[in-house]
């Protein structure tokens, strides 16, 4: 693993503007797409030429659309929402569903898979289009992928720069890559924070609703049901980039709210006394460091960050994957403790991120891309824009 600092040099090469292309899978709400509008972003401020290039989404099948007109709820194919959307950077969406080849993208200092898909046509490209960086934001070994085609990506001769220890740890044991770039994830504390406050009157929990599988709602509302055995009148709140549907639908109690805009998020987080997250599977978890930031202790599975970061008993708890006992019986005690401990607490929940900053991250990453771009065998391109 390369650990880098804030302080560290680009040993035997200039820093200089590079040229930079984000090869996507379809862009839209999800935490991986936020991080990288966020680095795309302070990469321009920096001074380099930036772009994104992503595939639309998939057209139905002529099956699945005669499906839908009989069941009347055809709908035309839109681009989603995008974390993409907010921020002002060429970002080209190429004019079908295929894999992005060497002419969709320009000629550059770095080219950057950011998921396996990605990863697989990153491999293909020409030298001029860049030195091959694979940006790993979890390891994507899911049963409803390719799994023999994903973990072989991991295997592809890319320079990798991850966001986690353990994404880290995992590239070393099981695909034997020693020279991975650790750049942990951050927080926004313009966009998320609170004061020092106490216990909410009322009895309150928090948590984002997501269906994939792997993002265990059902473990949360499990373990959410059985807190309200003890405390009937325990206020939910969540929210979420979709609505909730016949796959997971969510108890009449819990006030949910749709596509959030970033403040109203950093008000959810504030007005819990636990934040609940029961992911399965998990990169980072970049709502558990906002939440934190709000100062709201944690509650969640030994997944991605939180497992790295939470001290039972200190800013939060930590529970098996698929626990609901366990993480009934965590949030539970929180909500039990009287107000001057829950405020100690939430002050080490709020110590826990308080030095994060996507300023500090941005820099690390840039630094990774300069040591990227100074092992590609291509002349420098013109970066006179």
């Amino acid at each position: 693993m390369t650990q880098l600092s804030s302080s560290d040099q680009i040993t035997g090469t200039a820093r200089r503007k590079l040229n930079i292309t984000f090869v996507l899978p379809l862009a839209n709400m999800s935490g991986g797409i936020r991080v990288i509008s966020i680095y795309a972003s302070a990469l321009k401020q920096m001074g380099h030429h930036v772009e994104l290039v992503s595939i639309p989404p998939r057209t139905p099948s002529m099956r699945q659309r005669i499906k839908s007109f009989f069941k009347l709820d055809w709908t035309p194919v839109r681009a989603p929402t995008s974390h993409l959307d907010a921020i002002s950077i060429n970002h080209r969406v190429i004019e079908s569903c295929r894999p992005i080849t060497d002419a969709d993208v320009q000629d550059a200092d770095v080219v950057i898979a950011t998921w396996w898909e990605t990863a697989e046509w990153v491999h293909k490209m020409s030298p001029t289009k860049g030195a091959k960086v694979y940006f790993v934001q979890h390891h994507e070994v899911f049963n409803n992928l390719p799994l023999k085609r994903c973990r072989a990506t991991y295997r592809l001769p890319l320079k990798k720069i991850t966001i986690a220890r353990w994404l880290v740890d995992t590239m070393q044991r099981e695909y034997g890559d020693t020279d991975v770039d650790l750049v942990p994830n951050a927080v926004d504390h313009a966009q998320f924070f609170a004061g020092m406050r106490s216990k909410q009157k009322v009895p309150t929990v928090g948590f984002l609703f997501h269906e994939a599988h792997f993002k265990g709602v059902d473990i949360a509302l499990t373990a959410i049901a059985k807190i309200r055995c003890e405390l009937p009148d325990l206020r939910v709140l969540s929210f979420g980039s979709h609505p909730p549907s016949k796959h997971i639908e969510l108890p009449e109690y819990v006030e949910f709210h749709l596509n959030p805009p970033q403040a109203a998020i950093r008000d959810i987080y504030a007005q819990c006394d636990v934040w609940i997250t029961c992911s399965r599977s998990e990169g980072f978890n970049l709502p558990a460091m906002e939440a934190m930031a709000c100062r709201t202790p944690v509650v969640s599975t030994k997944t991605g960050w939180p497992d790295e970061a939470i001290q039972d008993g200190n800013n939060g708890y930590l529970a098996g994957v698929d626990d609901a006992d366990g993480i009934a019986c965590a949030a539970q005690s929180i909500l039990n403790l009287p107000n001057a401990a829950w405020e100690k607490m939430s002050e080490e929940a709020f110590a826990t991120v308080e030095k994060s900053s996507w300023d500090t991250s941005s820099h690390l990453f840039e630094m990774s891309l300069q040591r990227a771009a100074a092992t590609n065998v291509q002349p420098p391109t013109n970066t006179e824009h």
